[in-house]
């Protein structure tokens, strides 16, 4: 199954989740509201942010009430200014009350990874260096969450477990070693990326050595990811991670690695301030 046809299976997924739970049997508030009531209401973002997460909403309210007509007024990866209204929707006020919450929750989640990931996409301009995700997202909402990193600007390591070797301390242990490690993964896949994660320069050379095609220096002080650098000799791609922050990020970049990866981006989010409300209702 190719990314975008997983990503659509994901979506409607996580739709029927997200109201399975907040729904359940049906929403006891909502039935105060007259039948015949029509409302039309805004989302609007208290807090700069780049939006992500517009099929979920569609896909939420589409299975909600087919009735309720959402009018985007920005499009997943545009950067919002605070109080800006994003979004529009109209329909039966019970059906945008219950729909509400749901909806609220998945947009102020992967709009959080994208503004943290545009945020570091800023500090790491003019440098030609790549950011890239972990596996280290919210349980549930990976595919998610790698979306919202290509949409703040960043770009997705691995999916999972299945589509590149990622090679770690406990791999090499387990298998003896980093050449034997290497060369049982060309047998296994041949076609695949083989990453090996180093912590010294002794590994450094033995990755290199057994023909790793990423080495993924991690926690190298930036003197030593300078040193690993010239070690490398632009023979394999050399990812930084450890220690990525506001402050640290520019250096890191500096130093002459092709990317950057970062866990703080999906697991780490503080979910943006958003609010919808109800500004018209009238009876059909």
């Amino acid at each position: 199954m190719d990314y975008q046809t997983a990503l659509a299976e994901e979506i409607r997924a996580c739709a029927a989740r997200l109201l399975a739970e907040d729904v359940g049997a049906g929403d006891i508030t909502a039935q105060l509201i007259p039948e015949n009531q029509w409302a039309t209401a805004k989302v609007v973002t208290r807090e700069p942010a780049v939006l992500c997460g517009v099929a979920w909403v569609d896909e939420i309210f589409r299975r909600l009430d087919a009735r309720v007509t959402l009018r985007w007024q920005a499009a997943d990866g545009d950067r919002l200014a605070a109080d800006e209204c994003f979004l529009e929707l109209e329909g039966p006020a019970r059906s945008l009350l219950t729909g509400e919450r749901a909806a609220l929750n998945v947009l102020q989640t992967l709009s959080a990874t994208a503004s943290a990931t545009r945020r570091y996409v800023d500090l790491l301009e003019g440098t030609g260096v790549r950011l890239l995700d972990t596996r280290k997202t919210l349980p549930g909402l990976r595919l998610a969450q790698k979306y919202a990193v290509t949409c703040g600007g960043g770009h997705n390591h691995r999916i999972g477990l299945w589509d590149a070797f990622l090679i770690k301390e406990n791999h090499i242990a387990a298998c003896g070693g980093i050449q034997a490690a290497v060369a049982q993964a060309r047998k296994v896949a041949s076609d695949l990326p083989v990453e090996v994660e180093v912590e010294t320069f002794e590994e450094l050379d033995q990755a290199l050595a057994a023909g790793a095609d990423i080495v993924m220096l991690d926690n190298f002080a930036i003197e030593d990811l300078h040193v690993a650098v010239e070690i490398n000799g632009g023979r394999a791609t050399l990812e930084a991670s450890g220690n990525v922050k506001d402050a640290t990020l520019r250096a890191i970049a500096d130093t002459g690695v092709d990317c950057i990866s970062s866990g703080a981006l999906t697991k780490d989010v503080t979910s943006i301030d958003l609010s919808m409300r109800i500004t018209q209702t009238f009876n059909v």
